[in-house]
C-alpha cells in the first residue's frame, strides 16, 4: 500500500502496512484496540451471560451510562449537543462525507493507521484541500466530544465480541458498487479480467445484498471481510439504524475483490 495513505502509528499493535494489506485479509489475526477490552471488562463479562437478541440492549444500556447519552448539557442555559455514537453513524448512512464521517474516519486514522482518500473530494496528499476540508470537519466541536473515540472503540470490541461468540465463522460475502469513472476505491491492480486489487477509503460501507450493490455503481465488486475489519452491521444494534440496504460499516485497506457483474 502507498506509504502515503498510512499512518504508521496506531493502537493495535499490527504494522499498519499489514493490516491494510490483503494478506491480513485473507490470514487474519485477533485484533483488539489497545487497553479498551480491560478497561470495560465488566461489559464484556455480563454480555457472557445473555444471549444473542439480548446482547445489543446490555451494550446500549452500558454506553448510555457511561458517555451520559440520555443527558442533556446546559452552558449559558442553551442546551449543547453531546456526541453520541448513534447519532454519528446515523449520519454516515445518510452521507459519509458530513462532518459525522469525517469523525469517524478520523478515529479509523487514529486506531488502526488508515489515512483517508476520500472525503468529498479525493484525498491525495496532507497539503491538498480535500484534506484540509476534512481536518476541519473531523474537528467540528459538535461532532469531536463527549470522548467520541472511545465510544468507537468500545462498539468496535463489541462488534469482535458479538461476531466471534454468535456468528463463529468467518469472513463476511459483501458488495460493493463502484463507478468506474468516480474518484473514490481506485483500483490499484488487476491481477485477472475479473479479479482486482482495489484500494478503500479508511473507512467504507458495503452491502451484504448483492442486488442493492447494484443500485450504487457501474459494477459490483466482492469482497471477502474479516471479523476483525467490521465495524459495524445491521444486526449488532437492531432497531436504531437504517437496514433497508443491510449495510456493512468496515475497515479499509487494499482488498482482492471480484467483479460479479458489469454493465452491458
Amino acid at each position: 500500500m502507498n506509504p502515503t495513505h498510512l499512518q504508521y502509528t496506531n493502537l493495535t499493535g499490527i504494522p499498519t502496512a499489514h493490516f491494510a494489506s490483503p494478506l491480513f485479509n485473507e490470514r487474519p489475526i485477533e485484533t483488539h484496540i489497545n487497553g479498551v477490552r480491560e478497561m470495560n471488562s465488566p461489559l464484556f463479562a455480563t454480555l457472557d451471560r445473555f444471549t444473542e437478541a439480548e446482547a445489543p440492549h446490555i451494550f446500549m444500556e452500558h454506553m448510555k451510562a457511561m458517555f451520559s447519552l440520555d443527558e442533556e448539557e446546559t452552558i449559558a442555559g442553551k442546551k449543547c449537543f453531546k456526541a453520541n455514537y448513534l447519532r454519528l453513524l446515523r449520519g454516515w448512512f445518510f452521507d459519509s462525507n458530513r462532518p459525522e464521517g469525517a469523525v469517524m474516519k478520523g478515529w479509523a486514522e487514529s486506531r488502526f493507521g488508515l489515512m483517508p482518500l476520500f472525503h468529498g473530494d479525493a484525498i491525495t496528499d496532507v497539503n491538498c484541500r480535500a484534506y484540509w476540508n476534512y481536518i476541519s470537519e473531523r474537528m467540528h466541536p459538535r461532532f469531536n466530544n463527549n470522548a467520541i473515540f472511545c465510544q468507537f472503540d468500545i462498539l468496535y470490541e463489541f462488534a469482535q465480541y458479538f461476531l466471534k461468540r454468535f456468528e463463529r465463522s468467518g469472513p463476511v460475502t459483501l458488495y460493493r458498487g463502484l463507478n468506474i469513472s468516480g474518484r473514490e476505491d481506485p483500483v490499484i491492480q488487476k491481477t485477472e479480467k475479473r479479479r482486482w486489487i482495489v484500494r478503500n477509503n479508511s473507512l467504507v460501507s458495503y452491502t451484504a445484498c448483492r442486488e442493492r450493490a447494484s443500485e450504487f455503481g457501474d459494477i459490483i465488486l466482492m469482497v471477502e471481510v474479516p471479523f476483525e475489519k467490521t465495524l459495524c452491521f445491521p444486526k449488532l444494534l437492531p432497531g436504531k439504524l437504517p437496514a433497508y440496504e443491510n449495510e456493512y460499516i468496515i475497515l479499509g485497506g487494499d482488498y482482492i475483490s471480484t467483479v460479479v457483474e458489469l454493465e452491458p
